[in-house]
């Protein structure tokens, strides 16, 4: 049964992102002579090009790229970063202007100026990644220079969210040296401008990281260098933190893990924080394949589905059902699959498909990533093929791959119905429509609804006080129930676990979920 009582603690919404003014830069107190604090985690990039990155390769970029503006630790609001200060300009939000800071410097000594921004924005629209972030750039018309360190964005139409934009790692600024303007950086290297400096690489095991000394931005670093482990599964990575063979999980934590560390971390010398998050979990179909397409189809699995079950039985409560695309905390969440399917009824959805003249067993290939959301993802897919075969009205087929090639699948269509993950961009409501609607998105399954691309977003980005945008964001997720193409699963916590040793975990997650590192340091030592 659904229990409107268990909600996650509301998250701080934006009230008003008109404007952006100046801070100072912070200077590093991390000390030099300690170990790189290694960070475990199940999300290895698949790309290291901000041109082509709109999943967790985020988690990466954040920390070795720098974006226009960011989030300091344990705010919401952004701040500039690589810019000193940033404005709406006109009166009707479609002229935003940032002045860079002086002597910025990219990783290899060149300079970093406005030139190199407007080249960095530019060939992420020129480029066009299928399911790439020029997706967020649809209302961006064009961007003008004006001197060495300002740059003005000129949007097609009202956007109040563009500032959040400029916030995501996809947005970082790269050098005009060694990124090409027409296709993506395939050398396996990168050169940014953020607090590190990606030292080494090895595409699915390791990154090593190490301080930029040329870094002038937001980030106060805590630490000198830090190494991410990738690791295929979860079980292995709590290991090696048991072990001392790294000191930091974030992302990949299965559920009795987490339980685990939880109920043990004294007598083990390990620590565990939870922080609320907007990471929703979804299923997506494909309106290519012949079953996947039909309505029916999609409304008789929303009506079997057992959120509640799925997220106690597998998830162990460590995740919350979810009734819409908008999680809860942020303005426009509704229960909307919820107050039009209720609880799960094999009966009603066989009344659906019935209706639609389906009379035959309905056979559904359902992809996940073996490799990218932890453990908990295999049992709770065999979870979700058990509840759809106990109604008796589908034959399931489960099929996976490692996050890297499953995510080139879904862009080339190749997927009847698949599982995504879903961290926001930025903290808006926004940003769990947007994405997944119009010809372009970050799910390479175009979806064509222009009552929402042509109407209901234009309205709410126009609206500079987001807390006043719920009625468009309401409307907008109705009409995502009634197609059922997007069925929302869970809503998630950000759980990082640490070794006794480890300080900063307080403040490591920033509002996308993903970790700013630079907070992590040695007790000893900070």
């Amino acid at each position: 049964m659904f229990n409107r009582n268990r909600y996650l603690p509301p998250l701080a919404v934006i009230a008003s992102i008109s404007m952006v003014t100046g801070c100072g830069v912070f200077s590093s107190d991390a000390s030099d002579d300690a170990d790189p604090i290694i960070v475990g985690t199940t999300s290895a990039p698949s790309t290291l090009d901000p041109a082509a990155a709109w999943d967790n390769s985020w988690e990466l970029m954040r920390n070795v790229f720098q974006p226009l503006l960011g989030y300091a630790p344990g705010a919401s609001d952004p701040e500039p970063d690589a810019a000193e200060s940033c404005d709406f300009t006109d009166s009707s939000s479609t002229v935003y202007s940032c002045t860079l800071r002086e002597g910025l410097k990219f990783s290899n000594g060149h300079t970093l100026d406005a030139k190199a921004v407007k080249y960095s924005f530019d060939r992420i629209k020129k480029i066009n990644v299928n399911g790439g972030p020029a997706g967020l750039l649809t209302t961006l018309s064009r961007v003008q220079t004006k001197g060495d360190r300002e740059v003005v964005f000129h949007l097609n139409q009202p956007d109040a969210t563009f500032p959040l934009v400029l916030t995501t790692p996809a947005m970082s600024i790269v050098d005009p040296a060694d990124y090409p303007a027409d296709k993506l950086r395939e050398d396996g290297e990168i050169t940014g401008s953020g607090p590190y400096d990606l030292a080494s690489y090895d595409e699915g095991k390791t990154a090593e990281l190490v301080k930029n000394e040329n870094y002038k931005g937001i980030a106060d670093l805590k630490n000198s260098a830090i190494t991410i482990q990738y690791f295929q599964q979860s079980d292995k990575m709590v290991s090696a933190l048991k072990n001392k063979d790294i000191s930091v999980i974030y992302r990949g934590l299965g559920a009795a893990d987490i339980v685990d560390i939880q109920a043990n971390h004294d007598e083990e010398g390990l620590q565990i924080v939870e922080n609320p998050t907007t990471e929703i979990s979804y299923l997506v179909f494909n309106p290519k394949d012949s079953w996947a397409k039909n309505p029916a189809v999609r409304k008789a699995v929303a009506q079997v589905l057992d959120r509640p079950a799925l997220a106690h039985n597998i998830y162990k409560d460590t995740v919350e059902p979810l009734y819409s695309m908008i999680p809860r905390g942020l303005v426009g969440h509704t229960t909307g699959f919820f107050d039009d399917y209720g609880n799960p009824s094999a009966t009603k959805a066989k009344s659906i498909l019935t209706e639609a003249g389906i009379t035959e067993t309905v056979p559904l290939t359902l992809w996940y990533t073996s490799d990218r959301y932890g453990s908990q993802t295999k049992p709770a897919f065999e979870e979700l093929k058990r509840q759809l075969e106990a109604s008796g009205l589908f034959k399931v087929t489960l099929k996976s791959r490692p996050w890297k090639t499953y995510s080139e699948g879904y862009q080339k269509g190749e997927y009847p119905v698949f599982g995504r993950g879903w961290n926001p961009d930025f903290n808006d409501a926004d940003n769990f429509i947007a994405p997944f609607v119009g010809e372009q998105n970050a799910l390479g399954t175009p979806y064509k609804s222009p009552e929402i691309t042509d109407k209901l977003l234009p309205e709410s980005r126009a609206e500079s006080d987001r807390g006043a945008v719920s009625e468009e964001f309401e409307e907008a997720q109705q009409i995502l129930v009634d197609d059922a193409r997007l069925i929302p699963l869970w809503q998630g916590k950000a759980y990082t676990a640490a070794n006794e040793e480890i300080a900063g975990l307080e403040n490591v997650i920033d509002p996308a979920t993903m970790m700013i590192m630079w907070q992590l340091s040695w007790k000893t030592s900070w």
